[in-house]
């Protein structure tokens, strides 16, 4: 009983983990922290040649990419056979590596503990005991400073977090009081590795955002999305969004999905919406359906819709179909004449 007790109180305490990475081609130095931003800093001040400082905590649950061999800290490359491979139940602990150099931290990288790490040739000191909320607290300045790769890179990795404290962060970089810039970036990696969080919050960009651009990079974030829900998020935006960018930009992205709302929603924008650039779009978006769906519905636009330029679009993409019914309804036109 006693032992059962110990695993139950272990599982309970999920911000802070003690993995520590599989290193080659690099020294590694491991020391408990102290306090992660002190030691961070005073790291980064001592470095007058690069050299790397990790730590690990929880990851966000979901499906990530796993590693084929390993990661290459120093270029950024992965060297591996199969890195687009997906693991359903990998490991869920995530490492952090910043780089120093010129007593500056210049690189964020953030992979599963699964990596091998390839250090090339520099001197990695890990940092045990860190917790989730300190990791949030010392990368949350770099996703929202001026620097654009190194934002990207403290975004992906906030977002890779689990616990309250990442969702806090991710909050705050959405607000409308942020460049466009950090929102579009963390509204990707919403739709990317948040899983239903995520969408939710991608929802809510889309709907209240008062950037037409950012709300069209969330649309997309939205197609990025597993979540059942993203689809609805889409779907909204394409019948009602304000501006027909993001209205055009959701028919497309929703033309990948091929399902029947996605359908519902490009036969209501060839028919209610008053923008013909919006009306073109969708067309477009019909040829990219399934043929037995798509093919029907174009020739039915083609046939009779009363917008012109429309009818001329559905022409175009029949024409480029080279699909029997096409050529079919083509000759028929041509009889009628």
């Amino acid at each position: 009983m006693r032992t059962l007790l110990c695993w139950m109180a272990l599982a309970a305490l999920p911000a802070m983990v003690s993995a520590q990475p599989r290193v080659v081609n690099g020294k590694l130095e491991t020391r408990a922290a102290k306090g992660l931003e002190s030691e961070v800093r005073a790291f980064a001040s001592a470095q007058t040649a690069p050299a790397w400082i990790g730590y690990a905590v929880p990851m966000v649950e979901g499906r990530h990419e796993s590693c084929g061999q390993a990661v290459t800290l120093e270029d950024g490359n992965r060297n591996t056979s199969d890195s687009r491979r997906v693991a359903l139940e990998g490991d869920r602990t995530l490492l952090v590596f910043l780089r120093a150099a010129d007593r500056q931290i210049s690189k964020v990288r953030s992979f599963s503990a699964e990596c091998e790490v390839d250090a090339g040739g520099r001197t990695v000191v890990f940092l045990t005991g860190v917790r989730a909320e300190e990791s949030v607290s010392l990368l949350s300045p770099l996703a929202t400073g001026t620097d654009r790769q190194l934002s990207e890179a403290a975004v992906l990795a906030v977002a890779l977090h689990a616990g309250a404290a990442a969702e806090a962060a991710l909050d705050k970089f959405l607000d409308p009081s942020r460049p466009e810039s950090l929102r579009e970036r963390t509204s990707f990696w919403l739709g990317s590795v948040r899983g239903a969080s995520g969408s939710k919050r991608l929802l809510r960009l889309v709907r209240e955002d008062p950037s037409d651009l950012v709300r069209e990079k969330a649309v997309f974030a939205l197609y990025v999305s597993k979540e059942a829900e993203a689809v609805d998020g889409i779907v909204g935006a394409a019948r009602s969004d304000k501006s027909a960018k993001v209205r055009s930009q959701a028919l497309f992205w929703l033309a990948q999905k091929a399902s029947a709302k996605a359908a519902s929603a490009i036969a209501d924008a060839l028919r209610d919406d008053p923008d013909t650039e919006v009306k073109r779009r969708a067309v477009f978006a019909l040829s990219q359906l399934p043929k037995d769906e798509g093919i029907p519905r174009l020739i039915e636009v083609a046939r009779s819709n009363r917008n012109p330029e429309v009818r001329k679009q559905a022409f175009f993409w029949l024409g480029q179909s080279k699909d029997p019914r096409a050529l079919t309804f083509f000759q028929q036109v041509l009889e009628s004449r």
